[in-house]
């Protein structure tokens, strides 16, 4: 079946950041779309992602003095001209030919900042050689072989990345139903490029009476895995699936920089609440003493700024640069992030906010 070519140009029918989901879909094969678009389950916690932001009233202001304000922001170091950055997602040579190095020109040249993953399918240090190359940070999921886990790093830390986020809520796979009746499998030449001794995080052990207890878990990271990394690097270190205050306080006592509120884009356990309904015990736990991003289910600027008025300092967004990715490249990737700015703009302006410092609860609809 042939499937229509990579937009060269936007067409008008593009008008907001869902709208490109139609036009990824029609340009990959059923069983990628599965992969990249699906999530664990029913699918119910990447479906309430969307609409717990969609639940959120906004407190419109009038008359404010908006005129020159600005979106932009400096966390762990990098500056960046808005607070949307693009979250580490694996394999993106499934969705464009130039995967991760499509997406970083993107973000370079739109001031986002770019989270590469273990498992992306370009090398590390090729993405960091990029001309005017964004502002980089290198996610992590901890190898079973610590020395793995070290090489990693190291490699991140010589190629210029400026911090460490560890993944810890997907120390295995999630059942992902759609994804496995579509019978996905990684094509030929699309691999995880910077595993250069085969370890994956989700391999499962030898035949044992539990898969899952006997097997995969027992090399799965743990709070002393996390003692001990905080150690090997001198990057800032920045957890990345966090939904409960609990797990908040004891990641704050180890002394990490950053958390991310994350349910995986519902990827791994379904049925864990929203990020946006998780966001604000953890944002009162952490009381400012580190910064807090969120992803999940991120689709308008006015997410951004509610997102930002429950406490985070700013988002991450994943399947929709995906979908900009697999319709137009680089070009779809750039054109999901300023949408995603312009719209933050209005909504801030329409809310009374000039700066990102501006924004807080009283933004939100309190009835």
């Amino acid at each position: 079946m042939s499937r229509p070519p990579l937009l060269t140009r936007i067409p008008d029918a593009i008008a907001a950041v869902p709208d490109y989901a139609t036009y990824a879909r029609e340009r990959l094969d059923p069983a990628i779309w599965a992969y990249l678009d699906g999530a664990a389950g029913d699918e119910l916690s990447a479906r309430w992602n969307r609409e717990a932001w969609e639940r959120l009233r906004l407190h419109g202001r009038v008359l404010a003095d908006v005129a020159g304000g600005d979106t932009a922001l400096t966390l762990f170091g990098s500056r960046l001209e808005h607070p949307v950055l693009l979250a580490p997602v694996a394999y993106q040579r499934l969705a464009h030919p130039d995967g991760e190095l499509a997406a970083a020109r993107a973000a370079a040249a739109l001031g986002a900042g770019f989270v590469l993953s273990t498992l992306a399918s370009v090398e590390l240090e090729a993405v960091a050689a990029l001309p005017d190359a964004p502002p980089l940070w290198f996610q992590l999921y901890c190898q079973p072989e610590r020395a793995a886990s070290v090489e990693l790093v190291q490699r991140a830390e010589a190629a210029g990345y400026s911090a460490l986020v560890v993944t810890v809520d997907a120390p295995l796979a999630g059942i992902r139903n759609r994804e496995r009746r579509a019978g996905f499998r990684l094509p030929p030449g699309v691999s995880a490029a910077n595993l250069r001794h085969g370890q994956t995080p989700f391999a499962p052990g030898s035949a044992q009476a539990s898969l899952v207890f006997d097997g995969i878990m027992r090399t799965a990271p743990t709070w002393r895995e996390l003692d001990w990394l905080l150690d090997q690097t001198r990057l800032p270190v920045i957890l990345k699936g966090i939904v409960s205050p609990e797990d908040a306080a004891l990641a704050l006592e180890r002394g990490v920089a950053g958390l991310i509120v994350s349910n995986h884009g519902g990827r791994v356990l379904d049925t864990l609440p929203a990020s946006a309904e998780a966001l604000p015990a953890i944002a009162e736990r952490v009381a400012g003493r580190v910064p807090i991003l969120v992803d999940g289910g991120i689709r308008r600027g006015t997410d951004v700024l509610k997102a930002l008025a429950l406490g985070a300092s700013a988002v991450l967004i994943g399947r929709p640069y995906l979908h900009g990715l697999a319709a137009a490249g680089a070009l779809g990737v750039a054109h999901v992030l300023k949408m995603l700015r312009e719209e933050l703009e209005v909504a801030m302006a329409l809310t009374g906010c000039a700066r990102l410092a501006d924004i807080g609860p009283g933004v939100l609809w309190r009835p």
